[in-house]
Formats: structure tokens, sequence, C-alpha cells
């Protein structure tokens, strides 16, 4: 599916382009937001390379990897959201999400926003039966995000990532179909353009 354009009252999500990487540098470059995430802040040299790499993505048919800006209605580049299709078994119908939002958003239950907009694009899109997330032990931000959403927490994937020297734990959380589709489990599925 290209191009994605999903959208709530409040944020959008739609493909990269290269007049991005300045807004996402703001994003991916910031100590603050990268702390628990699984790489250390990035330069606008690294930046511009994953916006390349992220649009060439969105090109592969079957497409496998939706990593997409999340926006303002004015447009203001918020977040980086990703959801990756899992392809290592046949007939699997899973996907991993994942999300960075930049720190002077934090607060504002944007990121709940985010992570809904890519439930819908997983669920109500691509017809995923389970979709899933991992956060590091220490996110209680993400994992309250998650929670809210309906997102079950599974457990903890012990020595996970090598982040920064350290071997470092993840928690993962979940959602299947049927929960994400039982009355009052969304309330902002209208203005779906995917």
């Amino acid at each position: 599916m290209y191009p994605v354009m999903i959208t709530s009252a409040r944020v959008g999500l739609r493909e990269f382009t290269p007049d991005d990487v300045d807004a996402l540098t703001a994003i991916y470059g910031d100590p603050e937001v990268t702390e628990h995430m699984s790489f250390e802040p990035r330069s606008r040299e690294q930046v511009e390379a994953t916006i390349t790499a992220v649009t060439g993505a969105a090109q592969a048919v079957p497409r496998t990897e939706y990593s997409l800006a999340a926006v303002r209605p004015d447009g203001d580049l918020i977040a980086f959201a990703r959801l990756a299709v899992d392809t290592q078994h046949p007939g699997q119908s899973s996907g991993q999400i994942g999300f960075a939002l930049r720190a002077d958003q934090w607060g504002q239950g944007l990121g709940g926003d985010v992570v809904r907009l890519l439930l819908r694009l997983g669920f109500d899109e691509l017809g995923l039966y389970r979709v899933w997330g991992a956060r590091s032990p220490l996110n209680e931000a993400s994992a309250r995000v998650m929670g809210r959403l309906g997102m079950v927490e599974e457990g903890r994937i012990r020595g996970h990532l090598k982040v920064r020297g350290r071997w470092r734990d993840s928690v993962v959380h979940s959602i299947l179909a049927p929960e994400w589709r039982r009355p009052g489990a969304d309330d902002s599925r209208p203005s779906s353009g995917a």
C-alpha cells in the first residue's frame, strides 16, 4: 500500500520525503528522545540516510515496512512512526510498531494518537491479526500509552538489545484483532484515507 495517509483530529501519518531531514533530526538527534531507544542520538547525515532507506522501502512490493511521518494538521512533523510486518514465517499475520515523539510534544496524549493510527494501519488497512511493540523496561511512558490502547504486557525478553555498550532487556506488549475490533476499542476511526 502506497502512499499511506491516515488521519485523526490531531495527528496524521504520511510518507516521508527528503524535505523531512531537519524535522526528523530534531527528534532522532535529541538525547532525551533517544534515551530509551535502541540507538544513540543520530546526526543529520544519519537521519538523511534513514529517510533515503525508508522512502526506498516504501516502494517495495510487497511492502513490509511502513515508516511514516506523524504530523499535526498544520504539517508540523512531531514523530517517527513505524509498523514492520513480520515476515519470518509463511502465513504470519503480525507486525511490530514503534515510535519516537519529539520531546516538546510529550504529555499531550499525542503518543497515544500516533500508536492508535499505527494500530488502525495494522488492523483496519493491512488486516493483521496481531500487533506488538517492545520497549525499554525503564520507559514507563510507552508502557502507559500501549496499556491505554488495550495492548497487553506479555513479558520480558532478557538481553534483547545491545545499547550503548550494554545488554538491555525489552518488555513486549501486544493486541489482537478481536481485542481491537471490540466496541469502544478505538474512538478515532473516522477519516481513514489510506
